[in-house]
């Protein structure tokens, strides 16, 4: 037996162990061993019938709750086992609420108290009114976008797609109390920022982790936004490894676009929006990392997402939409979707890491995807050949590995030379025999030789 989510240890009792107790309570449970020293050995307590006593009574008047106490004995040695059940609802120890996590104790404040507070009530944040955001607030346009998603897909009845939007929103569970939820608010603005801070996307291209090079911020309603970041990726920030059978160009890339989609709509899903910080996606040249303010439902690790389970996602409302409007699947599969469409790319499995406060998804590049940025001696081009070709013939030999159907045009523009002083060096590799031409001049592409 060790230390664990539901295990700890200390060698004496200390009134300030009921916070460790108000923890237990409030996650999962758990059992606090007095007299056990930290690497789980017994060393007994001296006066174990007077802590059957105590501690009873303290936790009850502290704590307001009820949790077995029991002397166990071990070599002659006395120890006491407190046995801690989950509760319900939330307890707090003199005004402060702690939380077991992992096999640390934490004091929860700001956005982690609201959203502790809000899963005991059985209330999720994103069905929680939002009286600021009117029915005036509500973008047409985005209503529109959803109706027509909605109508293709068929997951719902044609005739609610009829009614006047208040009717919809109110059918689609996006209101409480009179008021449009947050979840209406992150669905159907036109800028959910000016209610919620962080209500974006941020992308950016990293050299090294402490080098990034270049960002964008992708803003909008949550219905609109999934395409644009996609595209975005796609055409600014990853490269694809090209190359082609026969004429015909193949664009391959190190992430599936329905594996980046789909990983992208699980953030969107399950992201805590009021910890304002926005979903951010990490692009590297041979890696993406994917990461959003998150946590699991309680009782789940990292391998629970890799084998089948339930879907609860912590914005259900907002996935509701998603799945009325054909984004996503109801039972729990995208995380084994995303799966599959590594696998039959021939791309490596993704990698998950769960914090205490964020969750992120890895993808990693295997070396034949990886496109080299401009100035590096890549793969292809051995020691010999790069001894015989001069700086600016390095330069054309490392965008043709990048795009090998590249024009004489698009390598003047992407270096800084002429056009005509483009065409000599590719001659001059020709002639050594480092290039040569594959179909013609107007659809065919550079064959590189090793």
């Amino acid at each position: 037996m060790a230390e664990s989510q539901n295990i700890e240890w200390k060698e004496s009792w200390r009134d300030e162990y009921l916070k460790w107790i108000c923890g237990f309570a409030n996650a999962q449970g758990g059992k606090i061993y007095i007299g056990m020293n930290d690497e789980g050995n017994v060393v007994g307590v001296s006066d174990s019938k007077k802590l059957l006593e105590d501690i009873p009574n303290k936790i009850t008047q502290s704590l307001g709750i009820v949790a077995d106490v029991n002397l166990l004995s071990k070599d002659g040695k006395d120890y006491i086992e407190i046995n801690v059940p989950a509760y319900s609802t939330s307890i707090s120890y003199k005004g402060v609420y702690h939380y077991r996590s992992g096999s640390t104790k934490q004091v929860l404040t700001g956005p982690a108290l609201e959203s502790f507070l809000n899963g005991k009530r059985g209330v999720t944040w994103d069905n929680m009114p939002m009286p600021a955001f009117t029915l005036a607030d509500v973008e047409d346009s985005v209503i529109n976008r959803f109706k027509e998603l909605a109508a293709k897909k068929g997951r719902i009845e044609p005739s609610l797609l009829e009614e006047p939007k208040e009717i919809l929103l109110e059918k689609l569970h996006l209101a409480a109390g009179g008021y449009l939820t947050n979840a209406a608010m992150m669905l159907f603005a036109k800028d959910p920022e000016k209610w919620q801070l962080g209500a974006y996307v941020k992308i950016g291209y990293f050299e090294t982790d402490a080098d990034l090079m270049y960002q964008d911020e992708v803003h909008g309603s949550l219905i609109e936004i999934v395409d644009k970041i996609v595209e975005l990726v796609y055409l600014k920030y990853m490269r694809a490894k090209i190359s082609y059978v026969g004429v015909q160009r193949q664009e391959r890339y190190f992430v599936p676009e329905a594996a980046l989609r789909e990983t992208l709509l699980n953030a969107l899903c399950h992201s805590q929006y009021n910890y304002g910080v926005p979903i951010q996606i990490s692009v590297y040249e041979d890696k993406m990392y994917i990461a959003n303010c998150g946590q699991l439902p309680d009782n789940w690790t990292a391998e629970n997402l890799l084998v089948k389970h339930a879907s609860r996602p912590f914005n259900p409302n907002i996935a509701n939409v998603f799945y009325l409007a054909g984004f996503i699947e109801s039972w729990g599969r995208g995380i084994e979707k995303i799966c599959e469409a590594c696998k039959a790319d021939d791309l490596p499995a993704p990698e998950f890491t769960v914090n205490p406060s964020d969750i992120m998804v890895k993808f990693t590049a295997p070396e034949d995807r990886v496109v080299h940025g401009p100035g590096k001696v890549i793969d292809g081009v051995t020691d010999e050949v790069t001894d015989e070709v001069t700086d600016a013939e390095r330069r054309i030999l490392d965008e043709l590995r990048i795009d090998p159907g590249y024009s004489y045009v698009m390598i003047a523009e992407n270096i800084g030379i002429s056009k005509k002083t483009v065409a000599a060096h590719v001659k001059s590799l020709k002639e050594k025999g480092i290039i040569e031409r594959v179909g013609n001049n107007k659809t065919g592409h550079w064959k590189i030789n090793s």
